[in-house]
């Protein structure tokens, strides 16, 4: 095991090519993915339900087939590499949080690299349905490494990283203080914000005393009690070289991943609502409209879609695990709490006004914006008679 405090020998650690190519694969793979998506987009209808199969299964197998040829061009022949290193530097860190599911993590790509290997080393004739199928087993390996090997390329990349020491310790309480008196006065304006391999949050901020201004690096909740500063710089290159390198962010739900979206659900726009009352002539045409919006289940309407986002912002917020994100996502909770009552009332009245059984009166009637042209070779109509009586001139 290498020491924290020696970087491993140059022939152990990725080269620059190995290291660019955990990014190198995923860009190319979410333009793949993209690319996917705007194709199968025109397979389905306005409401998301397929039409066109054939042609769905077909941009599937140009995506998986495209997929592989990324993973053999850029990961295939560092994947190892990568995850030698990666461990490592996971067995030099300190014990924290994330520690265990990065294990995971890595367990889980090294099992899928082995998988594509073994499939790669017997493939199937090209142009086949046993390679297509080959290629749509090979998907969920392929994404896994496109959606989380960028933790296993952070790890390997910070091999030889060390980030400068913290200030003095009668310094450190000086700015702190500083920084805790800016933040009561609303005068610390936090810039940007990310956790360290060692799962220490780090913020950079502004922090304004009288008329000057400060480049200030933060460890801790802005809000809490342990806030620190560790350090004040000229700008913001400075401070990224001297602070520690960024750990990749987590994520919200551990079973979500861009690259295999499940396929939307039938859902109908909220324009098209208000278009059906503006065409429609009955109450129960717009009593049908307004419980379309309200309606829960598979085909879920807007004012239930709206509950639903207030709902996941707030497990975001609450997710943040800062001060402030704990009281942002009380703040949506309350919010959701009175979309469910206004969805409520809404059916209400869409119920009441059904009961109504009512239609517009005739005499709301429509105005033509082009009238009809008379057909073709039929004479115009004739003009009406001028009047007789003389034009005077001035």
């Amino acid at each position: 095991m290498t020491s924290a405090s020696q970087p491993p020998p140059a022939g152990d650690r990725p080269t620059p090519s190995e290291q660019t190519a955990v990014v190198a694969f995923r860009l190319q793979m979410m333009a793949i993915s993209r690319e996917a998506e705007t194709a199968l987009d025109l397979t389905r209808d306005r409401y998301g339900r397929p039409i066109h199969v054939k042609a769905a299964t077909t941009s599937r197998t140009q995506r998986d087939k495209a997929a592989v040829k990324a993973y053999t061009t850029h990961l295939a022949p560092h994947a190892d590499t990568l995850l030698d290193a990666a461990r490592r530097v996971l067995d030099d860190l300190p014990p924290t949080r994330h520690l265990v599911g990065w294990r995971a993590v890595l367990d889980d790509l090294a099992a899928s690299a082995g998988e594509i290997r073994e499939t790669l080393q017997r493939p199937a004739e090209p142009g086949s349905a046993a390679e297509r199928a080959q290629h749509a087993a090979l998907w969920p390996h392929l994404t896994a490494w496109a959606e989380h090997g960028v933790i296993v390329g952070t790890l390997a990349e910070s091999g030889g990283h060390h980030h400068s020491a913290p200030l003095p310790e009668e310094e450190q309480q000086r700015w702190t203080e500083m920084a805790r008196v800016a933040r009561r006065r609303d005068e610390l304006e936090l810039v940007e914000s990310w956790y360290g391999l060692d799962g220490q949050m780090i913020i950079l901020a502004h922090l304004v005393e009288d008329e000057d201004t400060t480049l200030v690096a933060l460890r801790g909740d802005p809000d809490a009690t342990d806030l620190q500063v560790i350090g004040h710089y000229a700008h913001e290159h400075q401070a990224r070289k001297a602070l520690p390198a960024p750990a990749p962010p987590g994520v919200l739900r551990s079973n979500v991943s861009r690259f295999n979206r499940p396929v939307p659900t039938i859902e109908v726009p909220l324009q098209e609502l208000i278009r059906d009352v503006t065409e429609g002539h009955t109450a129960a045409d717009a009593s049908e409209a307004l419980l379309s919006a309200v309606r829960r289940g598979y085909i879920a309407g807007p004012m239930v879609r709206l509950q639903e986002l207030l709902g996941t912002s707030g497990q975001f917020a609450s997710a943040l695990e800062t001060v402030q994100g704990r009281q942002v996502a009380a703040r949506l909770s309350a919010l959701s709490r009175q979309v469910e009552f206004l969805t409520h009332e809404v059916e209400a009245v869409a119920e009441d006004l059904g009961a109504t059984a009512a239609v517009l009166p005739p005499h709301r009637t429509p105005v033509l914006r082009d009238p009809p042209r008379p057909p073709v070779g039929t004479m115009p109509p004739a003009p009406p008679p001028r009047s007789s009586t003389p034009v005077r001139h001035r």
